[in-house]
């Protein structure tokens, strides 16, 4: 059962965010980026009130993606992205990134907040930041 509304172009377009995102980062590094990208459609809160689709969510600006600012967002979706998107469409999740609605890519050691945001973990390249239970329970 999906934990938000979603059909065939926003599989394909979460796909494609997560390989643009993530790809270097494995098979579950792309499952966390789906996690962000999935928990700012349910947030509700703080940067994503007016986020309600995948659309809005990858698309979003200010405040959206690397890749689809900066011009990496091209590649077409492959089988294994497709599969990725639809199991955290259907509400899999994934430590650090498990009510993270945001990720960045450090130079160095991950920063305890960011944006006032605390740190959550880190998986290989990229760091997770969740906000409180209280400034966002719909992520929870």
């Amino acid at each position: 059962m999906a934990v938000i509304q979603y059909n065939d172009a926003d599989v394909r377009l979460l796909a494609r965010l997560i390989r643009a995102e993530a790809e270097g980062e494995g098979n579950l590094g792309m499952l966390m980026v789906g996690n962000v990208g999935v928990n700012r459609v349910r947030a509700d809160c703080l940067d994503f009130k007016d986020v309600r689709s995948v659309k809005q969510m990858v698309f979003q600006s200010p405040g959206g993606f690397e890749a689809t600012q900066k011009g990496y967002f091209y590649q077409p979706a492959r089988e294994n992205e497709l599969r990725l998107a639809r199991r955290v469409i259907r509400g899999e999740r994934f430590h650090p990134a498990t009510n993270s609605l945001w990720f960045f890519m450090p130079t160095g050691s991950c920063p305890a907040q960011w944006f006032n945001q605390w740190n959550s973990g880190r998986y290989k390249s990229h760091c997770f930041y969740s906000p409180s239970q209280s400034a966002c329970p719909t992520v929870f």
